[in-house]
């Protein structure tokens, strides 16, 4: 984690929007709705829009010539299919140029499990099938649904699997208090994965005092909902 060189405060519209990740995963948007938020991001200029994998070629048309680009979500949001079907959705993903990096969950139920190796094995698969692709790979652990022991292990399980990222919440979880990205957890992520993984902040990020904060501590990317992402970038005012 590199921290930026100038406050966040004092950045752009544009160099904060290349902090975010565009979420656009409700399953009941309907595909006008995925094609205007997908050009709304790429108008600001975010990183990425992430969406469910049967929308890239939706959205294809709306990223190609922008420096913003697709970042399909697979096995979302609960990460219990078979690492083969993951692989697979990966694999399909992969293919396509406009996909910058794919985001993939982690099977939280086997976290909660204490299975570390099984966890291990499960992501070192889905993460040589993104690298195969030339693509990186962020790994979601549903931060909300786990203690602070199994976060750790988690983190150790992605460097040693040989991930690009780790990334809190989906933001789908119910039955559980939701706090997300709050900043004590991404400081304890950073220092358990060093320099072997980025991180994605995901999940609560909706004021811009947080953003701002997050960015000055050295986090690499967020996940932004839709709603959310006028507010971050002070475009509301």
């Amino acid at each position: 984690m590199i921290k930026p060189d100038k406050k966040a405060s004092e950045m752009s519209i544009k160099e904060l929007a290349s902090y975010i990740d565009y979420s656009v995963l409700k399953p009941e948007f309907t595909e006008d709705e995925i094609i205007e938020l997908t050009k709304d991001g790429v108008e600001l200029g975010c990183a990425t829009i992430c969406i469910n994998p049967g929308y890239i070629e939706l959205c294809e048309p709306y990223v190609k010539g922008s420096e913003t680009m697709l970042c399909p979500v697979c096995d979302f949001p609960f990460g219990t299919s078979s690492t083969e079907s993951k692989v697979k959705q990966i694999e399909i993903a992969g293919r396509y140029e406009t996909v910058k990096e794919i985001d993939i969950v982690a099977n939280f139920g086997m976290i909660r499990s204490g299975k570390f190796d099984e966890v291990t094995e499960d992501i070192k698969a889905c993460a040589d099938a993104a690298h195969k692709c030339g693509k990186e790979i962020k790994v979601i652990f549903e931060t909300d649904a786990l203690n602070e022991e199994q976060i750790r292990k988690t983190c150790k399980c992605c460097v040693e699997a040989g991930a690009d990222f780790v990334k809190t919440s989906i933001g789908f979880l119910t039955g559980h208090e939701s706090h997300g990205a709050v900043p004590e957890l991404i400081e304890m992520m950073m220092k358990e994965v060093g320099d072997n993984c980025k991180v994605k902040g995901s999940g609560c990020i909706r004021t811009r005092e947080h953003f701002l904060k997050l960015i000055d501590m050295g986090i690499d990317r967020m996940g932004v909902g839709y709603k959310s992402v006028p507010v971050v970038l002070g475009l509301n005012k």
